[in-house]
């Protein structure tokens, strides 16, 4: 009996391996961990070679590209939802899909790149730059990132997770590599932007190389326009997350002291860790559900075993946060950071929180159910009203933030209940991607 129950729990094991959406969270969670640690140390490798004062220009002007980079992530959103719903329909028309949309792209690109032309002395002298140098590479390394989204939006849609994880762990190590050599060669913050753009350079021919046998052939002519109506749903989804973990710094900023202000902003960084560890399991998602709906397959054991997947991650490493909360602050900040140790915990909460609400929001995206917006919209809001309301101390801030996603995830769910049964094909072929 004893036997049975080994063998049994082999079998199970076996069948989880075997099992795709276990597989593609896998190959996408290592290229996205490879990112992610790529990304980290090419920041410790600018601060240890410029030093504080020069790495601030660095670090200003990474938030710059930050910021720049949400359209990217809208186009990429956009993009895999349309490119999903043409490979579930067998439609061939991923070729004019990528051609045509690198032409529509061009126009803001180049719109950019010249607004940063014209600007960047102002720029420069705003950030007590000496060089306007560094501002015009930022300016061609945004308009690139989103010339990127476009082959990782078609790669994310037609679930080629493997190619697609490379292309962003390559981005980061090429950017790592890039900015060791150029500001050993004394480029400074030149060469930490010119990094960023060789990272995406490499990315986006990359992308391209991971499409080519789209092509051969003529293919068939999509139409663009369609995807017009889902982009505001998208940005919707992707702004609002956005805010949920980044308001709460800016207002912690103002309400707290200037000590506790820093403390909570590492607590910040801290849980969102916990968030972009379990990131890959929402790209996973996405197509999958387009696809499962468009076939008139019912999604919700997709939706179950990611979100499984999820609080599997995530529990590992709020085991870490409540054996070694010490041990995670120390490696991160150091000793100065150690009124954040007992908070830690709470925060990886937090994390996981917002990691299962942005599941839920990319489901809702991917089906195209609008419902979520007020939804999200009224959590951004209490947030912001908890933190206004009860901020005499960080406990209480966290307290707060973790109220506000935790009631979010409950009415996510409870609308993710409701929907479920009436899911058709229907449903997400809204507006149909229209051939001509």
């Amino acid at each position: 009996m004893q036997t049975g129950n080994r063998l049994g729990l082999g079998q199970r094991l076996a069948q989880v391996q075997r099992n795709r959406l276990v597989r593609q969270n896998l190959v996408l969670f290592f290229g996205g961990l490879v990112a992610g640690i790529g990304g980290f140390v090419y920041h410790a490798i600018a601060g240890r070679v410029l030093g504080p004062e020069t790495y601030g220009q660095v670090a200003f002007l990474i938030a710059l590209y930050a910021v720049g980079t949400g359209p990217a992530l809208i186009l990429i959103v956009v993009l895999a939802r349309y490119t999903a719903l043409l490979n579930a329909r067998g439609d061939p028309g991923v070729r004019s899909l990528l051609v045509r949309t690198v032409r529509l792209i061009a126009i803001p690109c180049l719109a950019l790149i010249l607004l940063t032309t014209l600007f960047a002395r102002p720029i420069a002298g705003f950030e007590h730059l000496g060089s306007t140098i560094p501002i015009l590479i930022l300016g061609f390394s945004v308009a690139l990132i989103w010339q990127v989204a476009i082959p990782r939006g078609i790669l994310q849609g037609l679930q080629r997770f493997t190619p697609l994880s490379l292309n962003l762990s390559l981005e980061l190590l090429i950017r790592t590599t890039v900015v060791f050599i150029l500001l050993k060669a004394g480029y400074a913050v030149s060469g930490a932007m010119a990094a960023v753009f060789a990272g995406l350079g490499i990315a986006f021919f990359l992308g391209l190389y991971s499409l080519r046998d789209h092509f051969r052939g003529i293919g068939t002519r999509v139409r663009l326009r369609v995807m017009a109506g889902f982009s505001l749903t998208a940005a919707a989804g992707i702004i609002g997350v956005q805010i949920l973990y980044n308001q709460d710094v800016i207002l912690a900023e103002h309400y707290l002291n200037s000590h506790d202000g820093g403390i909570y902003g590492g607590l910040n960084k801290i849980g969102t860790i916990l968030f972009f560890l379990t990131l890959s399991v929402s790209q996973v998602l996405f197509p999958r559900v387009v696809e499962a709906v468009a076939k008139d397959q019912h999604p919700g054991r997709i939706l179950l075993s990611s979100a499984g997947i999820l609080s599997a991650l995530g529990a590992g490493a709020l085991l870490v946060f409540a054996i070694a909360p010490g041990l995670v602050v120390g490696i991160l900040f150091g000793p100065s950071f150690r009124d954040a140790v007992p908070l830690v915990f709470p925060v990886g909460v937090i994390g996981l929180a917002l990691a299962l609400d942005n599941l839920l929001v990319q489901f809702f995206m991917a089906v195209h159910d609008r419902v979520f917006v007020p939804l999200l919209a009224l959590a951004v809001v209490a947030e912001a009203l908890l933190i206004f309301l009860f901020h005499a101390r960080v406990g209480q801030v966290v307290l707060d933030v973790l109220v506000a996603l935790l009631g979010l995830l409950v009415m996510l769910s409870v609308r993710c209940y409701l929907l479920l049964p009436k899911l058709r094909p229907e449903s997400v072929i809204e507006p149909e991607p229209a051939l001509g």
